[in-house]
């Protein structure tokens, strides 16, 4: 990750995902595991990715995970929620990089970097992003007007 500093709002974010924190989430400390960070995160990428109003892989392709990076910047606490933000950061010749960042009560308590490949089903290697798919993935990363 860069240097600059946490986001200040989850409208910095494209996508937005509610989600619950779990009794069995925490630690012997009472705050939420680091593991579930990582978890919410994938809880992100897949609202992105696997969306059925805007499926983006193509029949027979898939997107991987290729890379994840992940600062924490707060503990989390249950009971409550999580907010995660994912927005899209670069798109390469077969991958995307996701930022994302999760919020507890707007304050924001970790961000991440993913890099996701397509990958054909079948060979289970990298394929390039079809250029509909390209077109449609810059829409989704350029700034709101």
């Amino acid at each position: 990750m860069d240097s600059c500093p946490p986001p200040s709002s989850l409208d910095d974010y494209t996508i937005h995902v509610t989600e619950t924190l779990r009794f069995a989430d925490t630690d012997r400390h009472g705050h939420i595991t680091n593991s579930v960070f990582a978890v919410c995160c994938q809880t992100g990428r897949v609202a992105f990715l696997e969306d059925p109003a805007r499926p983006l892989a193509p029949p027979g392709t898939h997107f991987i995970l290729a890379r994840l990076e992940l600062d924490f910047h707060a503990e989390m606490h249950w009971p409550g929620t999580v907010d995660i933000g994912t927005r899209i950061g670069r798109v390469g010749r077969s991958s995307v990089t996701l930022a994302q960042a999760l919020f507890q009560r707007k304050r924001c308590v970790a961000t991440s970097r993913s890099v996701v490949v397509l990958t054909d089903q079948t060979t289970r290697r990298a394929v390039a992003l079809p250029d509909e798919l390209g077109l449609i993935l810059q829409r989704l990363a350029a700034p709101a007007d």
